[in-house]
């Protein structure tokens, strides 16, 4: 999929960014993180200049969790993701998931999660 390791660099580089927007946002609501300390944090520690980062800290403390629910989401998909591939095997279309996940909108985890077993389930009989 990355066609050079600039490519994987870039992915890598988001992931890393998104990884300390955790730690900021947790920083901030548990741990009473002033906006600049948090601040000067994401700034050490992914590069980002410094208006970026302020104006992303700004963000974090007012709305609590937000960077927090990114993380948790991306988690829950790549699990049911998981789940249907080990399920499916080779009837699993990527495709095709990502239809299901997308088609009902959003949606809490708990029935997405219901929705993706009874997609295997169709899958499988089908």
């Amino acid at each position: 999929m990355y066609k050079s390791p600039y490519h994987l660099f870039g992915r890598l580089s988001l992931e890393m960014m998104r990884a300390v927007r955790l730690v900021v946002d947790t920083g901030i609501h548990a741990y009473g993180w002033s906006i600049e300390k948090a601040t000067n944090y994401m700034e050490v520690k992914t590069g980002m200049a410094f208006t970026e980062c302020s104006e992303e800290c700004h963000r974090y403390a007012a709305w609590p969790g937000q960077a927090c629910a990114y993380k948790v989401g991306q988690l829950a998909i790549e699990d049911m993701r998981s789940r249907a591939e080990e399920s499916l095997g080779t009837k699993f279309d990527l495709s095709a998931f990502h239809d299901m996940i997308l088609g009902g909108g959003p949606l809490p985890f708990n029935i997405l999660s219901k929705q993706v077993d009874a997609w295997i389930a169709e899958c499988k009989a089908a």
